[in-house]
């Protein structure tokens, strides 16, 4: 996938996992036209998220998205949690977000933490590439539980998870080298369930 694609496909998916309000509503136009040029692999997940968001009552909507992602811990959107749960290390991890952001230049503000799949999403759109690259593949991991876990419960939002599964980078020396500049200091306390989704230097076991 291009650059161009990949840009677009974070930046609906960033969108698309935002609290569903009228801000968002007034977005699926521009959303609707600019995933319309995406790859198939892309565009199609996105199109049939984008389908039953039309087609479902907005109150439904959001009694989904609170009760996919404020009430089932399992289906979390926050990418620490999958490996350091609810530890102190966690504190640590999101602080590394946060300085990654602030390295860049970019304040993603006090809206949600540092670690929400949207706010990472953003960021490797209109932050920094480069370092947005490396956090994606640093968690490739949580990305793939995330799909899993939405996908367990019937939850259309795993199609959003799906589509943005096809911008995760591939480990280059670069991307290598940024993941070690801004890797946490220690191992994760708390790998239960990462075990199919181990990450490396050289690349991603699955």
């Amino acid at each position: 996938m291009i650059d161009h694609d990949k840009a677009v496909t974070r930046l609906a998916a960033a969108w698309l996992l935002w609290y569903p309000d009228d801000e968002l509503y007034g977005r699926l136009p521009d959303i609707r036209t600019a995933v319309a040029d995406l790859p198939d692999e892309a565009r199609e997940p996105l199109q049939a998220f984008l389908g039953w968001l039309t087609d479902t009552d907005p109150m439904a909507v959001q009694r989904e998205y609170v009760q996919t992602f404020d009430m089932k811990r399992r289906a979390c959107p926050y990418l620490t949690y999958w490996t350091h749960g609810d530890t102190r290390n966690r504190g640590m991890a999101l602080l590394h977000f946060k300085q990654a952001y602030l390295a860049s230049g970019f304040d993603p503000g006090d809206v949600e933490l540092p670690d929400h799949l949207a706010v990472v999403l953003e960021f490797a759109v209109i932050g920094d590439r480069l370092t947005g690259d490396a956090l994606l593949a640093e968690h490739v991991g949580p990305i793939g539980l995330l799909r899993s876990a939405l996908e367990s419960i019937g939850s259309p939002y795993a199609l959003i998870v799906q589509a943005v599964e096809t911008t995760l980078p591939q480990v280059t020396p670069e991307v290598a080298e940024r993941m070690a500049a801004i890797a946490t200091a220690g191992p994760p306390q708390e790998l239960v369930g990462l075990e199919p989704y181990t990450i490396g230097m050289t690349g991603v076991r699955r």
